[in-house]
């Protein structure tokens, strides 16, 4: 029996488990990555993502079901091929440079009978008006008639115990009926459910939508929070009094900004799309940005007023960062309100030193001392920030920490003062 040739164009958050899941249900994988350092850990084994423990990379490559590979030649011959590649804001305007290197490349293996998935977020219609007209222009081949193209919105939670690739539903949408049924089979053999749509704007938006509604309700805590400490009043109290009524109401905290490549990204698609095409602003999502990209400007002046009551200066001082991270329990620091403070800090003359395990040194900035917690690293630091509340630190150390700013409510105490 023929098995079937599957390339995942990225191998980070999200494209490292589809690939892993591909391998695990039976099909051989490329993944394919420009970084010469991640492709080297992955065939050595070691594995980078949270969500992908060493073992079960390991396993994949002693069933010599998983090559990892940085040379686009791997991926001649194949039946699927998912670019799951990052697209990042320049100046305000969505950077599709990942993208269009993936697909080009990808069209001169392209084979009639393939299917191409981007999973990648964008703005609705890169399928169909970038992707497509790539892969035909160098290929010869035509969408729908030759091959199949879809989109499928990627919905990774990293370090999410609960709801994983394989249960999460994954919305898949194709060009052509025949291109959905191609998509949607594929999936169908990846995770437990499918969501079909009409079509691959819809399946765009959809992740738009999704993330557009965290990073609005996020920037009203957030906001909220400020004018709740000038007003005396415990926000998070308050929330956890508003999380007990059972209908119309979801819970949204505080904290010192908004990271990884979603909330401060997806968002701003959306809002570029609609100045691009229709010529109005998004006014939810240009007020959120607005507000959450204050936040961590508001966390360092929260933390010189708290240096100025122990008559103290940030200048000259030791701070201590707890988390580098966007989020509790991975090593994710793209667009991390972790490194803003950081820089922040070190601007106004701190000695900035930071522990998390999960993060990889050539992501963190060379001012930054990456250490190990200890009574002795608490005791010596004149102000703890706490940023990413990851789990496995011992949070009781900080009890000998002269004093604690804390941004995700995870500590009390005396020396303490919650955002």
């Amino acid at each position: 029996m023929t098995i079937d040739k599957v390339v995942v164009v990225g191998q980070g958050y999200v494209g490292l488990p589809v690939a892993m899941r591909a391998v695990q249900v039976g099909y051989d994988v490329v993944g394919l990555d420009n970084d010469d350092m991640r492709v080297s850990r992955l065939l050595a084994g070691s594995s980078y993502v949270e969500d992908v423990a060493d073992d079960t990379l390991a396993a994949a490559l002693r069933a010599g079901r998983y090559l990892p590979s940085g040379d686009y030649e791997s991926a001649r011959g194949f039946d699927y091929a998912v670019v799951t590649v990052p697209t990042p804001l320049r100046e305000g305007a969505p950077d599709l440079s990942y993208i269009e290197d993936a697909v080009r490349h990808l069209a001169a293996c392209l084979k009639p009978g393939a299917t191409v998935i981007l999973e990648s977020t964008t703005y609705p219609g890169t399928t169909e008006n970038l992707v497509r007209p790539i892969l035909e222009e160098i290929s010869g081949l035509r969408a729908g008639r030759d091959f199949h193209l879809g989109y499928s919105p990627e919905r990774i939670d990293p370090g999410n115990r609960q709801w994983s690739l394989v249960n999460t539903p994954k919305v898949v949408s194709g060009v052509d009926e025949a291109s959905l049924r191609a998509v949607q089979g594929f999936y169908d053999s990846l995770v437990e459910k499918t969501i079909a749509v009409s079509g691959t704007k819809e399946a765009e938006a959809t992740k738009l939508i999704e993330n557009t509604f965290r990073h609005v309700n996020i920037a009203l805590v957030n906001e909220l929070a400020t004018f709740a400490h000038q007003l005396g009043i415990d926000v998070w109290e308050a929330i956890d009094a508003a999380c007990t009524k059972p209908f119309g109401y979801m819970r949204f905290t505080p904290g010192p900004g908004v990271g990884g490549h979603c909330l401060p990204i997806d968002p701003s698609y959306l809002s570029w799309e609609v100045k691009r095409s229709l010529g109005r602003s998004f006014r939810f999502v240009e007020l959120a940005n607005e507000i959450n990209n204050h936040m961590p400007t508001y966390v360092v002046q929260r933390l010189i007023r708290a240096m100025n009551r122990h008559h103290q200066a940030v200048n000259g001082s030791r701070v201590l960062l707890l988390g580098l991270a966007y989020k509790r329990n991975t090593g994710d620091c793209r667009e991390s309100p972790a490194i803003r403070i950081a820089e922040l800090l070190h601007g106004l003359g701190a000695e900035i030193r930071a522990v998390d395990r999960y993060v990889e040194r050539n992501r963190v900035p060379e001012y930054v001392s990456l250490v190990h917690l200890s009574p002795a690293e608490v005791s010596a630091a004149d102000v703890v920030v706490l940023i990413t509340d990851h789990d496995d630190v011992d949070y009781d150390l900080l009890d000998a920490a002269p004093l604690v700013l804390d941004t995700r409510n995870r500590v009390r105490g005396g020396a303490v003062e919650v955002l």
